[in-house]
């Protein structure tokens, strides 16, 4: 009990080396998040920290163990190769191209016809139908790309979509929130590069500027685009806030309509997951308990429910360590047991690599001598093997 209460333990930054894990978040200067749990340290940030001046971090955390470094280049092909993944990826980055010729119309002001929103919608839902693995995969990884603001829209969509589905939301609301999803943050456009992509700390004045943009996006869904008002209101009221503290109407609660409220859960969890100018992306089981630690401040809890029944506490597509050694892939997450998915096994506790991803299935709610001793980010270590 009282060690829960200790404060948190500084740590020199001359003592930080790159590849540094801490099982709990590192921070600077308080609050300030350095990095989450089980991300590593960067040689960047620590340049970075020594640059500002700054020579101490805090953390409540220990140390972790690295991984053996023999696997880490078997560890990265096994975990980028499932079968069908460069389809999907092409197709998704089809849909990418797609959306940015419209969100360029947006920019520059010209006539976007809802029916080509809606054409590029239904072929979103029917890859999600048809790969939902290696969808949620790409969104996970970050592999669909780099141009942030295009795959955060396809992302949200595709998870609140997935929400929706586990809600039984008849077709023709699942369809709006799709597109609700998609184009939530369209108002971003009509806000200068200059301030949306800013990685300093933000003026008053570019705050309330940012702070406008459901209201954009609000006009544009219903008077430019002329889709229905639920679909701009889902936009306009996604950053709003369970407990009232969100914008642009400081509303609460239910009067925020469910539909934003989806939208609300899957926008936070994707920006976690996906690369940042101002930090590094966390893991989904990091996002995930995140997510969990919100105690009905920002999200509807009941929503939130949902999210952990769709996507499981380690997200399907989820790299994991298990106590045996092994390294694998969650390929199906178990709603009874969300500690206990089904896992592909791409190294075995030898060390050896399971190649064209061919190795056994596990099912951990059946197999009680093994479990998830920890999550791993593929991108972390593959960052690591380019410095190597």
């Amino acid at each position: 009990m009282a060690e829960s209460k200790m404060a948190p333990r500084q740590i020199k930054v001359s003592d930080l080396k790159a590849g540094l894990r801490f099982d709990k978040p590192v921070y600077v200067e308080g609050d300030n998040l350095l990095v989450p749990e089980n991300i590593e340290i960067k040689q960047k940030d620590i340049d970075r920290l020594t640059k500002w001046g700054i020579s101490h971090v805090t953390t409540e955390g220990k140390p972790m163990k690295e991984l053996p470094s023999a696997n880490k280049n078997a560890f990265l092909q096994q975990a980028f190769s499932a079968p069908g993944r460069q389809e999907v990826m092409l197709a998704y980055g089809g849909l990418a191209g797609e959306l940015q010729q419209v969100f360029t119309a947006v920019q520059n002001k010209e006539l976007v016809k809802s029916v080509d929103v809606d054409d590029l919608v239904d072929r979103l839902l029917k890859l999600l139908n048809e790969r939902q693995s290696e969808v949620v995969e790409l969104i996970l990884y970050g592999l669909q790309g780099e141009s942030g603001f295009i795959e955060n829209a396809l992302n949200c969509a595709v998870l609140a979509t997935l929400v929706g589905q586990n809600l039984n939301m008849v077709q023709h609301k699942l369809l709006q929130l799709a597109s609700g999803a998609l184009l939530h943050d369209v108002g971003m456009l009509r806000i200068p590069a200059s301030v949306r992509s800013k990685q300093g700390e933000l003026t008053p004045d570019e705050i309330q500027a940012i702070r406008a943009h459901p209201v954009y996006s609000y006009r544009i869904i219903t008077r430019e685009m002329k889709f229905a008002e639920e679909i701009g209101v889902a936009a306009l009221q996604h950053q709003e806030r369970w407990d009232g503290a969100g914008y642009p109407r400081q509303i609460s609660g239910t009067n925020i309509i469910p539909a934003a409220r989806i939208i609300a859960v899957a926008d936070a969890f994707e920006a976690m997951v996906s690369k940042r100018p101002y930090r590094n992306s966390m893991i989904g089981y990091t996002a995930m308990r995140t997510i969990l630690s919100d105690n009905a401040r920002r999200f509807d809890p009941d929503i939130i429910k949902v999210f952990i029944r769709t996507m499981g506490i380690y997200p399907m597509g989820s790299v994991v360590l298990l106590n045996n050694a092994s390294i694998g892939r969650v390929v199906d997450v178990n709603n009874a047991a969300p500690l206990r998915p089904r896992v592909k096994i791409m190294i075995d506790p030898n060390g050896r690599e399971h190649p064209k991803d061919g190795g056994e299935i596990i099912d951990l709610a059946l197999d009680k001598n093994l479990f998830i001793a920890r999550a791993v980010d593929p991108k972390e270590l593959a960052e690591n093997n380019k410095g190597s």
